[in-house]
C-alpha cells in the first residue's frame, strides 16, 4: 500500500483560549492511503500536553519515516502494522492518522459506513456540546451569542443542546465564576452544561469549585488537576467531589485506565490522544469493564477526524465533537448536526469527501 501525507492550515472562527494558552489556527495533515485503487482518508491533528508536544513538523517527519516500513503490508494487517507503530514508537496523531485510512479504506472495500459494518445503533448519539473558552464575563456572554443567536434551527432542528465552558483560568477561581454566571445568565435554558478546567486547578480550588458549581446543575468537570499531580491527589478529589470527574489530559490510552479507575468517574476519549479507532475501541471496552463513563473530544481537527470519532459515538455518554464548527475553512464534509446530535452518513468508510482545495 502506498501513504501520501499533505498538510493543510485551518483557520478558527474565534481563537479558543483555555489554561494552557490560546489557539487561533492549527496546520494538520492529511493522509491518504492507496491499495487496489481503493483510498483511505485520515487525519493528524497537533497537540501539546505539558511536556509531551506533537508538533506539525514532529508528524510529517514521522509519518514520512514510516510509510516506507508500511509498503509490504495490505490495510487488512493491521495487528502487524500495530506492531511497528510501537517499534518505531510512532507519534499517537500520527497513529491516528493511519489508523483511520486504514478503517477508511476497510469500510470503502466493502461497501458499508463503519458504524454499520461494526453493527452500532446510530439512533443511541448524544448530542455534541459545543465550547466556550476562557475569556472575559462580557467576552463569554459573547461566545453564548454567537454560537447560539444564528441559525438556533439547523435544517428543521435544534441545532445545539449542550455546552462546555472552559475553565481554570490563571486569574484564579474568582475568575472563573464570574465568567460562568454570565454564561448561566447568557445560555439558553435547559441546556446540558459542563465544565472543563483543563488541570488549571489545584486541589483546594477544584474542591470549593465542585461544590460551587454543583448549585447550578453543571453536569461534571472535566481534568480539574493538572496531569503532573500525584494520584492520591484526584483520589482525594474523587471522595470529597459531589460532580463526577473526567480525566482527559491524564489519560491518553487504554493502558492509564486502571490506575485511573478508582479515582475519576470518566474519561475523554479524543483521536489524537489515542492513536486512532481502534485504541479508542480499546479505551470504551476498558472503561465500560471499570464501570467509567466515556466522552469523545477533540483538538483542533476537521470533521475529518470527528467523523472518524462520530463512527464510535453510540458507545459514548457525552460527546465534545465541536471543532470543526469553529473552523472557516474545513477542506471536508462527513458526519451531519441533525437536532444538536453529530451523525455519521450512510456513505461507505468513514464518509467524509472534500469539499474544497486543500491548501
Amino acid at each position: 500500500m502506498h501513504i501520501d501525507i499533505q498538510t493543510f492550515t485551518v483557520h478558527k472562527r474565534f481563537a479558543l483560549t483555555i489554561s494552557r494558552g490560546t489557539t487561533a489556527q492549527t496546520t494538520n495533515l492529511w493522509l491518504r492511503l492507496e491499495h487496489e485503487g481503493i483510498e483511505g482518508w485520515g487525519e493528524a491533528s497537533p497537540f501539546s500536553i505539558g511536556s509531551y508536544p506533537q508538533t506539525t513538523e514532529n508528524l510529517v517527519a514521522a509519518l514520512q519515516k514510516i510509510a516506507p516500513l508500511l509498503e509490504k503490508f495490505t490495510p487488512l494487517e493491521r495487528q502487524q502494522i500495530e506492531e511497528i507503530f510501537r517499534e518505531v514508537e510512532l507519534p499517537s496523531a500520527a497513529c491516528a492518522a493511519i489508523d483511520m485510512a486504514l478503517h477508511d479504506w476497510l469500510g470503502k472495500k466493502v461497501g458499508l459506513p463503519l458504524w454499520k459494518l461494526w453493527g452500532i445503533d446510530r439512533s443511541r448519539i448524544v448530542p455534541t456540546s459545543v465550547t466556550i473558552g476562557i475569556n472575559s464575563p462580557e467576552g463569554a456572554r459573547q461566545r453564548v451569542r454567537d454560537w447560539f443567536e444564528q441559525d438556533v434551527i439547523y435544517q428543521n432542528s435544534i441545532k445545539y443542546r449542550a455546552l462546555k465552558v472552559k475553565l481554570g483560568s490563571p486569574d484564579g477561581i474568582e475568575a472563573d465564576r464570574a465568567m460562568l454566571m454570565a454564561v448561566l445568565d447568557e445560555a439558553p435554558k435547559n441546556i446540558q452544561i459542563s465544565i472543563d478546567a483543563n488541570g488549571g486547578w489545584n486541589l483546594t480550588d477544584a474542591i470549593k469549585m465542585c461544590f460551587w458549581l454543583e448549585k447550578y446543575g453543571i453536569k461534571y468537570v472535566e481534568q480539574p488537576l493538572s496531569p503532573l499531580e500525584n494520584i492520591k491527589v484526584f483520589s482525594e478529589l474523587y471522595r470529597q467531589s459531589p460532580l463526577p470527574i473526567f480525566a482527559d489530559e491524564s489519560c491518553f490510552n487504554s493502558r492509564d485506565i486502571p490506575r485511573l479507575a478508582s479515582c475519576v468517574h470518566g474519561i475523554n476519549i479524543k483521536m489524537m490522544k489515542s492513536g486512532g479507532v481502534t485504541e479508542a475501541m480499546r479505551m470504551i471496552h476498558a472503561a465500560k469493564a471499570y464501570g467509567l463513563q466515556v466522552m469523545f473530544g477533540c483538538y483542533s481537527d476537521s470533521i475529518l477526524a470527528n467523523t472518524a470519532a462520530a463512527q464510535l459515538s453510540p458507545l459514548a455518554d457525552y460527546l465534545d465533537l465541536d471543532s470543526h464548527f469553529n473552523l472557516i475553512d474545513d477542506p471536508f464534509a462527513g458526519a451531519v448536526l441533525e437536532n444538536g446530535c453529530l451523525l455519521p452518513n450512510d456513505l461507505p468508510g468513514l464518509g467524509v469527501f472534500r469539499i474544497d482545495n486543500v491548501q
